[in-house]
């Protein structure tokens, strides 16, 4: 409970503020000291700094992205307040004006924040041309645009005045310019800088949270990115690598090589709620031409992916959790990987790039060349069933068949009416066709599909959804990739329907739409609420009921189609078709 107060000051200066910082039971007051060395001019922590009480541990334990409590809506009146200041004559008129609002430490450095990311842009000119680039911090402020050594001096000299401790920080970045797996070396790259808030040294970089610069370094935008304000440190270390390893904030401080190799995430990866993606390193080895990455979410979120460019040669399934990501490059060497997000309930369809890879192939898969319908993600997911289509029997992707056949099965919600089709690179299936090879079954809310392969290779089963009450028309929900290696697999397309086939009706026999020809061919159909069902071919032949079964036996001599006829009411005189079958040519 002993309480000490130690002064420790920079060499030839005079004391300046005192700040307390607690130590368990009891409290020690101090000013920091940042020796400089003579080769770079790097700021050092104090000593009375080193304790793991001031230290995160890295890697990031998923708790806040900010260093300190910090409730954003408390921060909206300020924040709107500082936006309209518009002083430029003199930094000290600037700082008073902005403080008239703010009464904590933490507001008065949200208003300097805000002020300057949105009243100082980045002076691509002045980066291309350094005899037109002052940094003075009084230039900066009159000319409205600077570099990062112009933002990280303005705002540490607007701290001063406010009286806040602030540090300006150099170092390595992962900005604008930078590759995946590159070496850092030579001179620093980037400023920013570090405030002291209860107790304790917190991050930001304003130039980074003003806004972008385009592809071609030669226009900036303002584009607010609340992320680089007091950035939790094991996320700061992500992309800023400062000169003293000290200024990490982290415990244990991270390499050089250890930043080189990690991978960059992007702010707005941990924007979106995303939370760890792996690999975490920047280039991915292929294994027998494959490399998966994976993306740990807190909440429902939308993946999309190009490799290259394309999303063709992967297979990107959606987890409650996050996304799981298998691709297949289809040639070797060295490929750029691009993973996007959005949350699941934003309106508009725009994705944010998250994560960045290159991805080194040694050798190529060939028979993971899928169909160029394929549609990613691939397989059902938590969005399949905000779409209606509950337990699915096949909850992966991929469905093997040996024999050309295989059945899927769901529970459906309220009001949902289903198209499926069949899609393959190797076939030259109708529109019609596509869907003749799939035949619904529907038992109460349960549908099955069953699939009857045309022939072996990758097919692409798409489902389409629409509310039976909307007379538009179908939406795409989602897609399988179906294979089969069997090279004798050839089966027909099933019987063609009619709209007059009610969704519960169903075909038990004969399933396939192509009958042979000159047999007795049995028939077996369960239908209700009909009066006379009758099979039409060279002759007619009549169905006999027996409970919700029609039944009986048709001969295909001399005839080249089959129709299957009803008459709903036996009051009336007319029937309707409901199925048509082919019969084989001798």
């Amino acid at each position: 409970g002993t309480q000490v107060t130690v002064e420790i000051h920079p060499k030839n200066t005079t004391p300046k503020l005192l700040k307390k910082l607690s130590f368990g039971k009891g409290t020690v007051s101090c000013v920091p000291s940042f020796e400089r060395t003579a080769r770079k001019n790097i700021p050092s922590l104090p000593e009375t700094m080193t304790t793991t009480r001031f230290f995160p541990v890295y890697p990031w334990d998923k708790s806040s992205l900010k260093s300190m409590p910090v409730d954003l809506q408390q921060f909206e009146k300020l924040d709107a307040y500082a936006l309209k200041v518009n002083v430029r004559n003199s930094i000290e008129e600037l700082v008073k004006a902005l403080l008239k609002q703010a009464r904590t430490d933490l507001e008065k450095v949200r208003a300097i924040w805000m002020w300057i990311c949105h009243h100082i842009e980045y002076d691509v000119v002045g980066y291309h041309n350094k005899s037109q680039l002052s940094s003075k911090p009084i230039d900066v402020l009159q000319t409205g645009k600077s570099i990062c050594e112009g933002y990280a001096g303005l705002f540490k000299q607007m701290c001063s005045i406010a009286g806040i401790q602030c540090m300006k920080l150099s170092g390595y970045s992962k900005g604008f310019g930078y590759k995946m797996g590159q070496t850092f070396t030579g001179d620093s790259d980037h400023a920013w800088n570090a405030v002291y808030l209860d107790g304790r040294w917190h991050l930001l970089d304003s130039t980074w949270g003003s806004g972008a610069v385009d592809d071609s370094f030669t226009k900036f935008t303002f584009r607010y990115n609340e992320f680089y304000f007091l950035t939790h440190p094991a996320l700061f270390i992500n992309n800023h690598f400062p000169d003293n390893s000290n200024w990490q904030l982290l415990k244990p401080t991270l390499t050089l090589k250890d930043f080189e190799k990690n991978m960059l995430h992007k702010s707005d990866f941990y924007m979106l709620g995303l939370l760890t993606a792996q690999p975490d390193t920047a280039v991915i080895q292929t294994v027998n031409g494959k490399a998966s990455v994976s993306v740990d979410c807190r909440s429902a979120t939308l993946f999309m992916f190009k490799l290259k460019g394309t999303d063709e040669h992967g297979l990107m399934t959606l987890k409650k959790h996050g996304m799981k990501l298998d691709i297949y490059p289809q040639k070797t060497g060295s490929h750029k990987l691009q993973i996007f997000a959005k949350p699941s309930k934003a309106s508009e369809n725009f994705y944010n790039c998250v994560l960045e890879y290159v991805v080194e192939c040694k050798s190529v898969d060939k028979a993971m060349r899928f169909p160029k319908d394929l549609h990613q993600p691939v397989g059902p997911s938590w969005f399949t069933e905000r779409q209606g289509f509950l337990r699915p029997s096949h909850p992966d992707p991929i469905i093997h068949t040996n024999d050309g056949r295989c059945s899927v099965t769901f529970t459906l919600g309220k009001d949902i009416s289903v198209l499926a089709s069949l899609h393959s690179d190797n076939s030259s299936l109708t529109e019609d066709m596509r869907r003749r090879h799939i035949m619904q079954t529907h038992r109460g809310n349960q549908i099955e599909l069953n699939i009857h392969l045309p022939h072996a290779g990758n097919f692409v089963l798409k489902i389409y959804a629409k509310k039976k009450s909307d007379p538009g028309s179908y939406n795409y929900i989602f897609n399988y990739l179906i294979t089969c290696l069997n090279t004798e697999v050839k089966w027909p397309a099933f019987p063609q329907i009619y709209s007059t086939w009610a969704e519960d009706y169903e075909i038990l026999e004969p399933l396939s739409g192509l009958l042979p020809a000159n047999r007795n061919v049995q028939f077996k159909l369960k239908m209700h609420g009909i009066a006379k069902v009758l099979v039409q071919a060279e002759n007619t032949y009549p169905l006999t009921q027996s409970r919700d079964y029609w039944e009986g036996t048709c001969n295909t001599s001399g005839c080249r189609e089959v129709v299957v006829m009803v008459q709903e009411n036996a009051n009336h005189t007319y029937y309707s078709h409901v199925l048509k079958y082919n019969v084989e040519t001798q």
